[in-house]
């Protein structure tokens, strides 16, 4: 990209000012700075956290991303604001379950063809953290395979899923209650499992802290947790691991070739 750039500006094709513009790391737009290098440190583009921001700002800052990106997602957005950006840019689809919004320039695309993450979901209450997880990673390239509904009072519900679990690059499992899904299922698999803890349950459950002290003190190998109802940073995490995994496997069928 740069080479190119500087190519343009040698031929007169292209002024300093614009060249300056299209290498600029990040956009002012007085109430935010978007950060448009996010993608070439970290691999994706900047996200959106819906919370706490106007529709009006929203908009601006998704029609910024919009212009550099080929992927747009905010999360943790309303339906009411949802509307509203939607009235802007009718490209964006929203998921009211997992209170997403986002754009693909090409929603048919998959850049991570091999394998798939897994997002293994505890009970029907805990679905809108589980599908903040699935439709990140799938907006981040990664295919997902939902299992929804498994968790450990009905375990033969999971054992059903096992062989689907098991062939999964990575897996996310999101549980409520006690959380006792992620250890269960990281007995039973090689891969990494990402758990999420959700604030669902009674009392005791003290909005997710339980679920989340045994998902931390889990005793199986290989778990890592994010925090309470972070589907976000389950399917951020999966999705990350799934594309160094495809890494890995194109350079071993680069160097068979």
């Amino acid at each position: 990209m740069l080479e190119d750039i500087l190519e343009q500006v040698q031929k007169g094709t292209l002024s300093v000012a614009e060249a300056k513009e299209q290498l600029a790391t990040f956009e002012n737009l007085g109430f935010a700075k978007v950060d448009h290098h996010r993608k070439k440190r970290q691999g994706f583009p900047e996200i959106i956290f819906g919370e706490g921001k106007t529709a009006e700002q929203i908009i601006s800052i998704s029609q910024a991303l919009q212009s550099k990106n080929n992927q747009v997602l905010i999360t943790r957005i309303s339906k009411e604001k949802a509307e509203i950006v939607q009235g802007v840019c009718p490209e964006f689809i929203y998921n009211e379950t997992a209170r997403i919004l986002f754009w693909k320039e090409n929603s048919t695309a998959e850049i991570n063809s091999q394998g798939y993450v897994a997002v293994v979901c505890a009970g029907t209450s805990d679905l809108g953290v589980a599908e903040e997880a699935a439709i990140t990673a799938e907006v981040l390239g990664s295919k997902v395979k939902r299992i929804y509904d498994v968790g450990v009072a009905g375990i033969h519900r999971l054992l059903n899923h096992l062989d689907e679990i098991q062939r999964a690059t990575v897996i996310v499992a999101v549980a409520g209650m006690e959380g006792a899904l992620p250890s269960v299922v990281g007995g039973l698999v090689s891969a990494p499992v990402i758990a999420v803890p959700t604030s669902v349950g009674y009392g005791a459950n003290f909005n997710g802290l339980s679920a989340l002290l045994t998902m931390l003190n889990s005793c199986a190998s290989g778990i890592s947790v994010v925090n309470i109802d972070n589907g976000f940073g389950g399917g951020y995490n999966a999705a990350l691991i799934h594309q160094l995994a495809q890494k890995g496997v194109e350079k071993h069928e680069d160097t068979v070739l």
